[in-house]
């Protein structure tokens, strides 16, 4: 056994087999075992024995190659991935989720509809479908014998794992293609137009379906690596092996499931109905109720964080998980570290903002998405655009310009810095590796152990995602030329020829990393010089070059879970077209339900915020030369655009003198991870800022790093199950007492649930009004 202790340190060189063991810290050590472990991830290339961390036998996951050999199973079945079942399954349960989406799309936090909640339900219903329904064998050697193949049709069995994730990602790929409802959203709620079932189906299915073109055609850089992780996905495919794969370890990781799943669930309607107070206690607030009114608009603004816009959360602690989420479980420590940072400048710069009255700050909300006029009040879009959503430049010169909060300049300000930082970083850091992808994938060397194993399948080919292609641009086009969208067709296809320059970069950050940068403000810059007055059109040309890029991020990382799970492409292929088909139709279904929704008082104050950030940026962006340009009060947003390229080149220089300074790897500092966290508290409820943290150093630091064993096998389940008991009890409280179905009934007034005021006691900037 080879060891570290306080005197004696034996050489890494001295281990067996591997090419490289880290130092370990005081008191962790390598296992003799270290040889099996060696032969156990059978990779043939000399470069995949790349650095591992053994404590107490275990591997350290660390790296995508870590992920990929250590954490998940490699084990394919041959079970029946495309049914009837699955299919009819995927169907029913997309309507479902597509709803989901929609309630969380208008809640002050913006919460992904978690495919775990989906596929407890597809789960559940698959084992009750084959236990119930006749099967083949039931009819065997009796009269009734002709009717086998329909019924093995109709019920082929026990739910396998491949029909089970087949049935969830329809559901979970309708739920995800619906951001393009947010701009049909936008031109009902703010300039009085019902877009036509025509032009949204075809939007939608047409913003879709090109992401997912160009997902298919980058398959060999975003998909096949194992650096391309997918972190956010971890829980998920967890848990579908957990279900599936039958051994005494996989039942104490079911049992973990259903006990974390059970008692989240019961616990989730207490903070998210009974006690919202759960979802921000800060001591400071709580102490200062008698402080003057101007130190408590000061202290509102720092540690209020509960409600929607009400101030940075700094120091609250929130105890409700569908708040929380997973992310924190799943993100690697390289990504959380950099997003620390960033919320700490992010905290010193929205008040130093405010406080300094940099942009008239003091004039407006420190945390808005709103747009103002100068003298403070709401800003009269329609008298400036108008019926034909184009620009009256008379009526601007009589009511003047719009205004940006302070904290929303600085959101644009930093979106920029990020996008900049990214593609330099792409280009500088990681362009070898790029190279690299292309190479394996041309000559069939890529190492990745889930990749081989799927080799066994006929691959969808290239030109089958380059016709999705034709089909998307088709369809769009249409909708430009026929719809209420008042984009130009040149407009339209430089919107995609920029989304798909833009693809790339992006992706490769949300599969290393685990997230990726807001692209709207680029995208929103760009349709504000070429549609100078059209604030519309800024919406559509958003659509077919932001969305694209975030549809493609969210295909790309159901096709690695797919490569996870040993789904033959050619069934992923038609899976996702058939989800996006669906999306596009239920979730233009679903536009109705949103006057609900905004119209219940109780479901938030702050409700629609991501429908009002569209179009506050729709409407400024299309005043981008006088808003914008030399002269303008917010020329440093597009520029910075340009600013956050240079530090990360000096990044680069620097990283090429030397690797690490102190204990820091260089590579390891990601800029646009940095930029993006830096405006994070911008907007929305931030009460969950500490809380999230502290789950990740739990997970990411104190558990995978001293506890790789339990890490390895509980940390990503257990992630998965408290999503989805919150996500399970949200969907049934939004229906029951929140109004999506028609009146609210919001529960009793009382300490842990005050009438009025800000939920967690921070009364300042006329909260009691």
């Amino acid at each position: 056994m080879a060891y570290r202790e306080k005197d004696a340190i034996v050489p890494a060189s001295e281990l067996p087999t591997l090419g490289h063991v880290d130092v370990l810290n005081e008191g962790e050590y390598v296992d003799e075992k270290v040889g099996s472990l060696s032969s156990r991830d059978s990779l043939d290339d000399a470069t995949d024995r790349d650095e591992v961390v053994l404590v107490k036998g275990e591997p350290v996951i660390t790296t995508g190659r870590d992920v990929s050999r250590f954490l998940l199973d490699t084990r394919d079945d041959g079970d029946p991935a495309l049914t009837f079942r699955s299919a009819v399954l995927g169907t029913v349960f997309a309507g479902l989720g597509a709803a989901l989406c929609q309630i969380y799309l208008f809640k002050p936090i913006q919460v992904g509809v978690s495919t775990v909640f989906l596929l407890l339900l597809i789960y559940s219903v698959g084992t009750a479908w084959a236990a119930i329904l006749p099967r083949a064998t039931w009819v065997e050697g009796t009269r009734f014998a002709r009717l086998a193949p329909i019924l093995h049709f109709i019920n082929p069995g026990d739910f396998h794992l491949k029909e089970h994730v087949v049935a969830s990602l329809v559901a979970s790929t309708a739920a995800g293609g619906s951001s393009a409802v947010m701009n049909f959203a936008v031109q009902r709620l703010y300039y009085d137009t019902n877009v036509h079932a025509t032009t949204a189906v075809l939007a939608t299915f047409s913003t879709a379906c090109f992401g997912y073109g160009l997902v298919g055609l980058l398959r060999p850089l975003t998909v096949y690596p194992s650096e391309m992780v997918y972190w956010a996905n971890l829980p998920t495919v967890s848990i579908f092996q957990a279900m599936h794969f039958d051994s005494t370890a996989n039942h104490k990781r079911i049992k973990l499931f259903w006990t974390a799943f059970s008692g989240m669930f019961l616990y989730e309607v207490i903070p998210s109905y009974i006690f919202p107070l759960l979802n921000g206690i800060n001591i400071i607030c709580l102490t200062t109720q008698r402080a003057p009114a101007k130190a408590v608009d000061v202290i509102t603004n720092l540690f209020g964080g509960t409600d929607g816009n009400e101030g940075l959360g700094m120091f609250a602690l929130s105890f409700d998980w569908q708040y929380i989420t997973s992310l924190p479980l799943s993100f690697p420590l390289v990504q959380q570290a950099n997003s620390w940072v960033g919320i700490i400048i992010c905290y010193v710069a929205l008040m130093g903002i405010y406080y300094s009255n940099l942009w008239n700050s003091l004039a407006f909300p420190m945390l808005s998405t709103s747009l103002f006029s100068s003298n403070g009040s709401l800003y009269d879009q329609l008298a400036v655009f108008g019926n034909t959503f184009q620009l009256n430049q008379t009526a601007l010169n009589e009511i003047g310009l719009p205004a940006l909060t302070g904290s929303n300049a600085w959101s644009s300000l930093t979106q920029n810095l990020a996008i900049g930082g990214l593609i330099a970083h792409c280009v500088l850091f990681w362009s070898p590796y790029v190279v690299a992808s292309f190479k394996q994938a041309r000559t069939g060397t890529q190492p990745d152990p889930h990749w081989k194993a799927m080799q066994r399948y006929n691959e969808a080919p290239w030109y089958w995602y380059a016709c999705l292609l034709v089909l998307a641009f088709v369809a769009g086009l249409i909708v430009v030329l026929r719809g209420e969208t008042t984009l130009p067709w040149w407009a339209y296809i430089l919107a995609l020829a920029l989304g798909a320059v833009v693809t790339p970069f992006s992706t490769l950050l949300y599969a290393r990393m685990g997230n990726g940068i807001a692209t709207n403000q680029l995208m929103k810059m760009v349709a504000g010089a070429v549609n100078p007055g059209r604030p519309v059109a800024n919406l559509y040309f958003s659509m077919w070059s932001h969305d694209v890029v975030a549809t493609s991020i969210n295909l790309a990382g159901d096709l690695k879970m797919g490569q996870y799970l040993k789904i033959p492409p050619r069934v992923m292929f038609l899976t996702q077209v058939w989800g996006t088909i669906l999306g596009a139709i239920i979730n233009y279904g679903m536009l109705p339900i949103f006057s609900i929704i905004l119209a219940s008082s109780y479901i938030d104050s702050a409700s629609g915020q991501s429908v009002q950030t569209l179009n506050s940026a729709a409407v400024t962006w299309s005043l981008a030369k006088e808003l914008y340009g030399p002269g303008g009060p917010y020329f440093i947003i597009p520029m910075a655009l340009l600013i956050g390229i240079a530090p990360t080149l000096l990044q680069w220089l620097i990283a090429k003198r030397w690797q690490k300074i102190g204990p820091i790897k260089v590579h390891d500092i990601m800029l646009p991870i940095i930029y993006s966290y830096s405006a994070n508290m911008s907007v929305g409820t931030n009460s969950t800022v500490v809380s999230t943290i502290i789950v990740g150093i739990v997970s990411q630091v104190w558990l995978r790093r001293y506890h790789p064993g339990w890490y390895k096998k509980y940390n990503y389940i257990l992630g998965g199950a408290l999503d989805g008991g919150a996500q399970v009890m949200i969907f049934i409280l939004s229906f029951a007492v929140f109004g999506a179905s028609g009146a609210a009934r919001p529960f009793p007034a009382w300490a842990g649930n005050p009438a009025t005021g800000n939920v967690d006691y921070c009364n300042g900037n006329g909260a009691l009004d």
